[in-house]
């Protein structure tokens, strides 16, 4: 054969080892985080979590935390994927410089360190104003339900826990009996013993039917205390509210008959039938997300800053409504970047007349004039123009709000709201594969999503500056 081809010897003994650094071209993405972990970040609260000198010496935090940042800002977050990169990728072999931590050191690493981790959202903020990226000019709240980590077919509504459970009393009862009656006749022969329990066993085992049935029941019992706290819980909120209103209209205020009204409450309220519990997580919640589809999930919060699509709040929620996250959202904004917005854009999920009030005092004391649409409108339906002339001296706060979205500046403003925070919810889903949560509970819903919201706005960092804006800023 005469044709020449360039040289290719499969296994050909390297001489020297091989670089790290020649492993992926200049400016990859890998490379921007390495450099955030090892010169940006401020890592003492990873650092100061290891006291003990004991031990066979753990991975490096930084190690770890490359790759966490790295799997969640390329959608790789399951402690086995990225375990299985570190053999199969480049970059993932380049960031933990060819070591490969098993899936249990990753798992645990994440859990030990969540508030550490939820504390790089607030980091990479802070690295986006240095960098110009957030203007605080104009921003957009709003949710997304996130799948928990957990099926809706292990909830149970309190209706059918209560029928459940008695019916599993009255079935552990009746094992009960079967179970000491075999256990008499069982002390009759070691044989039969043997037979019923096992060589090893002793008479005074319960049969493993009767074991389940028992931890079944405690289950079912927890799930019933849970949804009768509460529900006891939201009576008692509600009547504290009722009396302190009343208590304010008649220009008087007892806090101790505040305390009573919400104790008698709570003593005499009684779950829906249809309050439910889940067994796997129960903290999450069943909820209707966009698609019109039913889902154990959380409610994901966020506020976005127009310029550059960065988040400047984030957190999360067991309640459905968003109508209750507009005061504590944007006041998390502010405190995260030492400024209050100018327009806050926001949909009519939020609309309550306490949230209309609560947009008023703000613009006041703030200076944040709030734009809330009022209700929905029909696919393609256009909102009306305003009506001319001076608004009614009797207007209602929700007709005010709907006659100022009506208004030409109105239109213009409210217009931004899903081109400023719907791609952030979808680049979310689809580049950090977030749609659905690996943790349980409230606490690991509300770290993951502050991680993925932080990995987001690093991504955005790295597409507006890169490593030589890292560089800049360290500088």
């Amino acid at each position: 054969m005469d044709k020449t081809f360039r040289a290719f010897a499969p296994h050909q003994v390297l001489l020297l080892p091989p670089s790290l650094d020649d492993w992926l071209p200049e400016g990859h993405l890998a490379r921007f985080v390495a450099d955030l972990v090892d010169e940006v970040l401020d890592l003492s609260p990873v650092l100061a979590d290891y006291t003990d000198k004991r031990g066979y010496p753990p991975y490096d935090p930084r190690l770890m935390l490359r790759l966490l940042i790295y799997g969640y800002t390329t959608g790789v977050r399951s402690s086995r994927a990225i375990e299985r990169k570190c053999t199969d990728d480049v970059a993932f072999r380049f960031l933990a410089a060819d070591q490969a931590p098993d899936f249990r050191s990753i798992s645990r690493f994440r859990r030990r360190h969540l508030d550490a981790l939820a504390d790089l959202f607030t980091q990479s903020l802070h690295l986006a104003q240095k960098l110009r990226m957030v203007k605080m000019g104009r921003v957009a709240l709003d949710g997304t339900k996130l799948q928990a980590n957990a099926s809706k077919h292990k909830a149970m509504s309190y209706g059918r826990l209560v029928d459940k459970e008695e019916r599993i009393e009255a079935e552990t009862a009746a094992l009960e009996t079967q179970a000491q009656a075999l256990l008499a006749d069982a002390q009759a022969t070691d044989e039969a013993e043997d037979q019923m329990f096992g060589t090893d066993g002793k008479d005074t085992d319960l049969p493993a039917e009767l074991d389940r049935r028992e931890k079944r029941l405690a289950k079912l019992q927890a799930a019933r205390a849970q949804i009768e706290a509460e529900a006891a819980a939201k009576a008692r909120r509600h009547a504290q509210d009722k009396e302190r209103r009343r208590q304010e209209r008649g220009g008087i205020s007892d806090e101790q008959a505040v305390t009573d009204a919400g104790d008698k409450a709570a003593a005499k309220a009684r779950p829906k039938p249809k309050a439910q519990a889940n067994f796997t997580d129960p903290e999450s919640r069943i909820m209707k997300n966009s698609d019109g589809a039913y889902i154990q999930a959380y409610n994901a919060q966020a506020v976005v800053d127009e310029k550059h699509q960065v988040i400047t709040a984030a957190d999360v929620t067991t309640n459905p409504s968003d109508a209750l996250n507009y005061t504590t959202m944007l006041d998390q904004s502010a405190a995260n970047t030492g400024r209050h917005p100018k327009q806050a854009l926001v949909d009519a999920g939020y609309c309550s007349e306490a949230n209309l009030n609560a947009a008023m005092d703000r613009q006041l004391v703030c200076g944040t004039d709030t734009f809330m649409a009022t209700g929905r409108l029909a696919h393609d339906e256009q909102v009306p123009p305003a009506p001319r002339g001076r608004i009614p001296a009797n207007a209602t706060l929700k007709e005010r709000m709907a006659r100022k979205l009506r208004t030409k500046p109105g239109k213009a403003a409210y217009s931004r709201r899903k081109a400023i925070v719907e791609p952030v919810f979808g680049q979310i889903m689809t580049c950090h594969n977030g749609r659905q949560l690996l943790l349980r509970g409230e606490d690991g819903a509300r770290g993951e999503w502050r991680l993925l919201a932080a990995c987001h706005n690093l991504r955005k960092i790295f597409r507006h500056a890169g490593t030589a804006g890292l560089a800049t800023v360290v500088g």
